[in-house]
């Protein structure tokens, strides 16, 4: 499911501080990008958490709806929690690979940990950095 979600940056000294209103959550950044990154991942916690609880996620508040103090900037952050979902689920799952059999040897011989070696390849080629 995906859906964008009305959050408030109020910029300190420091950082910048994010309420997300509809979940009733805080959040911060380092800057405004930073912020909007964390709301998303808040929000996509918050969210996928309240789906392992049979709890309903809220629909998004209309943009007019939200109060906000002179400073602040208000926008609209994007999520979709089953990606969310999928990128945080750390369950492992079992392949079966082919490798050619003297592959597979010298793996063995060197003490290769072939999952680990076939994760980071996975990732190199997806472009995956986290």
């Amino acid at each position: 499911m995906k859906n964008a979600y009305p959050v408030i940056l109020t910029k300190v000294k420091t950082h910048i501080i994010v309420f997300v209103p509809d979940f009733n959550i805080n959040t911060q950044g380092k800057d405004f990008f930073d912020a909007i990154e964390m709301a998303r991942d808040a929000i996509g916690l918050m969210g996928i958490d309240m789906e392992d609880d049979n709890e309903k996620i809220p629909d998004p508040s209309e943009l007019s709806e939200i109060v906000k103090n002179n400073d602040d900037v208000v926008t609209l952050v994007d999520v979709d929690f089953d990606k969310y979902r999928r990128m945080n689920n750390m369950r492992t799952v079992r392949r079966n690979v082919t490798l050619p059999m003297w592959l597979d040897y010298e793996a063995e011989k060197s003490k290769i940990n072939v999952s680990a070696v076939l994760q980071r390849a996975l990732k190199a080629e997806l472009k995956i950095t986290k």
